[in-house]
């Protein structure tokens, strides 16, 4: 499906399709439906899923779209379009909840902002599989403090309202973190896994326990209600910390660091590499491939973490440094997010599957103490840039479902 540019009114549409984008708000520049096909036909087609029928995008900083992303002076677009079953969705049109579909697109849309590296890698494995196979998530992973009020169950609670499954309990007791993974519902595998995890303040030297405390006891019992609120506006739930705090912080623990500077901000995203149709030599060969284009990934543990089953193959990227306006003035580069690639292995009961016959059940699932402990470590060095520049027409075309948390290109 075309793809033309246009400007639209002030003005409302209407899918005709009962999915998240029933109502469309409309307004500023953007790109519009199919080239050939009137707005009610290109309506249409999105309803029966033969490709997306538009994508709002906005050339001022405002993003009116989700998944609008702006990378330096290029703009790319991870355009969302409502759509409920693919191939390896266990639960085939099924509805995933329109406030869970809208908390994520919002969280991605901030993770996009912040992390160039990840959008200008989504758009080469765009490029790289052919412009038209899916990309999945396998996981979506957050940090905060375990002090009252905050703690993993601030954030993890918008999911399990949603369905997930709180699942096994994972002790770092170098990093002095605790962390927990959520399982999505049984009938909606294709959404991503949700991975929280908590430093343990106690823990601490008395010093930088005080300075934790002076940021998140501002204002007692109410910072943790509105997690998932910061989450998706990537607005700190305290107040800007200050320069020295935050340096204090970093000589005892970068975890502590970054989660004073970037709160409830999407910490990293997983893409899911098993998934990835058409690509040869797996996760292996992906990294060769990232680190042939001048890609960083973080070599804490080795490039490959590997759990002791070989189930779980994993390795990221080293995060971006983003600009910080601390408290009190001054201005300076901090760690912000990055991207993890993970493998899971089909299980040994489902060897005799056929490729087409698998499901995300089938496969290895949970997380390995081992190879998180390493990948905590992708914030602990990182780039003032992103590591390799954006090719001409990467990402522009990729698009993500919010509902699958998969992405799909435009050109269709």
């Amino acid at each position: 499906m075309k793809l033309a540019a246009s400007c639209l009114q002030h003005t409302s549409h209407f899918c005709q399709s009962n999915c998240r984008w029933r109502r469309i708000p409309a307004r500023g520049a953007c790109q519009l439906h199919n080239a050939t096909a009137s707005l009610g036909q290109s309506f249409r087609s999105h309803a029966k899923n033969e490709g997306p029928a538009f994508a709002i995008c906005n050339t001022s900083s405002r993003h009116l779209h989700p998944m609008s992303v702006s990378t330096g002076s290029q703009r790319q677009d991870l355009r969302a379009f409502a759509s409920s079953s693919h191939p390896h969705s266990a639960g085939e049109g099924t509805q995933v909840h329109s406030l869970l579909q809208s908390f994520i697109g919002e969280v991605l849309a901030k993770y996009w902002d912040r992390t160039p590296t990840a959008v200008t890698i989504m758009g080469l494995m765009q490029s790289l599989l052919g412009g038209s196979l899916p990309i999945y998530f396998d996981h979506l992973a957050f940090r905060t403090f375990a002090v009252p009020s905050l703690g993993i169950d601030s954030i993890g609670s918008m999911f399990t309202d949603f369905g997930y499954t709180k699942m096994d309990m994972l002790s770092f007791p170098g990093k002095k973190l605790t962390a927990y993974w959520y399982a999505p519902p049984k009938d909606q595998e294709h959404l991503p896994r949700v991975f929280i995890s908590e430093l343990r303040v106690r823990e601490l030297s008395p010093e930088a326990q005080k300075v934790i405390h002076s940021y998140t006891d501002s204002q007692p019992g109410q910072v943790g209600k509105h997690a998932s609120l910061c989450a998706a506006s990537g607005i700190l739930p305290w107040r800007p910390p200050t320069a020295q705090d935050h340096d204090t912080l970093l000589k005892e623990s970068e975890y502590a660091a970054w989660t004073l500077v970037n709160g409830y901000n999407l910490n990293h995203g997983a893409v899911s590499v098993h998934r990835l149709q058409g690509l040869t030599n797996g996760i292996e060969g992906l990294n060769d491939e990232l680190l042939s284009r001048g890609f960083a990934m973080s070599e804490a543990g080795g490039i490959l973490k590997v759990s002791p089953d070989v189930g779980l193959v994993q390795s990221s990227t080293v995060a971006d440094q983003i600009p910080f306006k601390f408290d009190k003035g001054g201005e300076g580069m901090v760690a912000g997010s990055y991207l993890e690639f993970a493998q899971r292995a089909v299980l040994p009961q489902y060897k005799h599957l056929q490729e087409h016959e698998i499901r995300e059940h089938h496969r290895r699932d949970g997380f390995e103490v081992g190879n998180a402990d390493k990948i905590f470590e992708s914030t602990a060095a990182v780039r003032s840039k992103p590591s390799a520049q954006p090719m001409a027409g990467y990402g522009k075309d990729l698009q993500m479902n919010d509902e699958s948390g998969q992405f799909e290109s435009a050109k269709a």
